[in-house]
């Protein structure tokens, strides 16, 4: 059985990962790290402690009314990307422990296709 490295527990909500292939399980945000546990095989799980976190990058759409998944970045293991039944709960739990400036809105979908041309004008 895994340990968990929180003492506390500020919010336990379902949620799945998309590392791999999609993982249904609870999410837990507590006061040392920010965890993943697979709803049924005990050995997969995502244990995330603060200080390991770079920066939160949120996907917002409809200005706001809308978070459809989050990326959690790490200086040392690359990318994990979550989504959960409440998004903005989350984000408002793990912005206790992870300073404002770090959390951050992704590109939408038209800022990536206008920084493409961009690019592309000033290679030329």
């Amino acid at each position: 059985m895994v340990q968990s490295l929180n003492t506390k527990i500020d919010l336990t909500t379902k949620g799945t990962t998309f590392v791999g292939t999609t993982e249904y399980g609870n999410i837990m945000i507590g006061d040392k790290a920010f965890e993943f546990y697979h709803q049924r095989d005990r050995r997969k799980y995502i244990q995330i402690p603060w200080q390991e976190i770079d920066f939160v990058s949120a996907s917002v759409l409809f200005g706001g009314k809308w978070i459809p998944r989050y990326q959690i970045h790490t200086k040392q293991n690359g990318t994990f990307t979550f989504s959960s039944k409440d998004p903005k709960t989350v984000l408002r739990a793990i912005r206790v422990y992870i300073d404002s400036q770090k959390m951050v809105k992704s590109l939408g979908f038209f800022d990536v296709i206008k920084r493409a041309f961009i690019r592309k004008k000033t290679n030329k």
